[in-house]
């Protein structure tokens, strides 16, 4: 039953607020690490404040996606928004670390549900013709708090204290709980719950705590043994998972979504924004401090010009293709734009000026931006309602996997470089951009030079990721999205997907 006008501008309010919340909790922290490590005393154990929030919220991408399909969105939902506002609360009366840790790692359980679910939601409440131009608006709360993130948590914590970073999230988090309520519509459960996949989620959860943990160690020497051992961890884990879900009547991961298409284009187009965009974006600003030579304030601009590329540009296909129904035309695009800005990136030379830079990561956002929300749209309609929440969590899993990993080895590969690279008489492990300005312009020019000749090669590879997305891009079926949903109860019997396309051909 379709929603009234009122009531669909009220569910968009609430799933954007919710999604934002989401987002937001993890970039606001990031400017308050600092004194809350120092505060609770305990610098040693900063990096787990944001490790546990995402190792959490990782895990549990999967299992509330199935959760939703099996007991009805709505209901996990708001449980999730519920948990994620008992976190926050808990969060900011923490007293030590470990609490706050704790605190963490169920704040991004539940946020896992915010962004996940309300993605299910828009797809249980719209027509696939129309979702792409709602999905691309709930898509904006990402690069929405990329940019506003840093700053508002800055303002909390030198005006109000690091504890309302967290404790932000109840005002706001409880009117949008109330709006949610109304709002949202109840979906179908799928029921089952005898047929839950507890063995599938165990040796899922393994398998990702595993992998997170040992890409985090992936440059520190002291910890090469733990590193291997959780590689070989997540690797058995994997394979146990692909056993399981082979044999099981519902599956936590479906294999044979892989089958399929539109499918299998789709999560590659997901890997695709995980390692070709956001294993960068964090080491931008580092190497314009090192390789131009700025201020932290001012290398912050590219990757602020990045993500208003990808902003822009989410919005603009997510209205276009629900507009003309058509789709395929924009991961095409966007992978190519992708590819050009990250081949432009490679070959910049050293001493170009800054606004360059700047501009060739704006359309490597423009290109992200063109296929990252709209991708979760096609693949959602290529499955039975039913298994939406599955295949949206499917899809949003790939890309965070995709990014964890990519940005640790992108992590690597520079500080290795870099430390092999520098002239003596410098230590990469006291190098800091003030200290670079401060030793003169000879050191100035070769620290740049160093910088440019690293992350050059990179963002080679990167462009070469993009000519993948390309290829994926090519692979998706022509044809334009559905006014109306289909059950095709008897194909999914048949353990395969519906195509999204109704061509001409397919309709004769």
């Amino acid at each position: 039953m379709p929603l009234s006008p009122l009531r669909l501008r009220l569910l968009i309010v609430a799933l954007l607020t919710v999604s934002l919340l989401g987002a937001l909790d993890h970039t606001i922290v990031s400017t308050s690490l600092a004194t809350i490590a120092g505060s609770l005393g305990a610098l040693e154990a900063m990096s787990w404040v944001m490790v546990s929030y995402t190792l959490a919220s990782t895990v549990l991408l999967p299992v509330l996606g199935k959760l939703s399909d099996l007991f009805g969105a709505k209901r996990v939902f708001l449980v999730s928004l519920a948990a994620f506002l008992l976190a926050s609360l808990w969060c900011g009366f923490a007293g030590d670390m470990p609490t706050l840790i704790v605190a963490r790692v169920v704040q991004g359980m539940s946020s896992a549900g915010l962004m996940l679910v309300s993605q299910t939601i828009i797809a249980a409440a719209t027509t696939p013709r129309e979702r792409p131009k709602y999905m691309s608006i709930i898509g904006a709360a990402f690069p929405i708090a990329i940019v506003l993130g840093p700053a508002v948590g800055g303002l909390l914590t030198d005006y109000l204290g690091w504890r309302w970073v967290f404790w932000i999230n109840l005002p706001i988090g409880v009117i949008a709980f109330a709006m949610a309520a109304f709002a949202v519509p109840r979906t179908p459960a799928g029921g089952g719950r005898g047929r839950y996949d507890y063995a599938g989620t165990a040796a899922l959860s393994v398998a990702l705590v595993s992998l997170v943990l040992a890409v985090s160690w992936l440059g520190d020497p002291g910890l090469r043994v733990p590193m291997i051992t959780a590689f070989v961890i997540a690797a058995v884990g994997f394979v146990l998972l692909g056993l399981i879900e082979r044999r099981v009547a519902e599956p936590l991961v479906p294999l044979w979504y892989f089958r399929n298409r539109t499918v299998a284009a789709g999560l590659a187009l997901s890997v695709v924004v995980g390692i070709g965009l956001f294993s960068v974006v964090a080491y931008i600003p580092t190497y314009v401090q090192m390789a131009y030579g700025t201020s932290a304030t001012v290398s912050g601009l590219v990757p602020i010009a990045t993500v208003m590329g990808m902003l822009f540009s989410n919005l603009l296909t997510g209205f276009a293709a629900s507009r003309t129904g058509t789709y395929r035309p924009y991961p095409i695009i966007g992978t190519a734009l992708g590819a050009l800005g990250m081949l432009g990136m490679a070959v910049l030379p050293v001493g170009t000026p800054l606004w360059v830079p700047m501009l060739v990561m704006f359309v490597v956002g423009i290109g992200t931006g063109a296929f990252s929300s709209l991708v979760v749209t096609v693949v959602q309609a290529a499955v039975p309602r039913r298994e939406t929440g599955t295949v949206t969590a499917t899809v949003n899993l790939v890309r965070q996997i995709g990014a964890t990993v990519s940005t640790a080895f992108v992590g690597m590969l520079i500080a290795v470089g870099v430390a092999a690279a520098l002239p003596d008489g410098l230590d990469p492990s006291t190098l800091t951009p003030q200290a670079v300005q401060a030793a003169g312009p000879d050191v100035v020019a070769d620290v740049a030079a160093v910088y440019t000749h690293v992350i050059g090669p990179i963002f080679g590879c990167l462009a070469v990721v993009f000519v993948v997305g390309i290829v994926a891009a090519l692979l998706l079926p022509p044809g334009r999205l559905p006014d109306e949903a289909a059950e095709s109860d008897t194909i999914e019997a048949e353990r395969r997907i519906p195509s999204v396309p109704r061509t001409q051909e397919e309709a004769s």
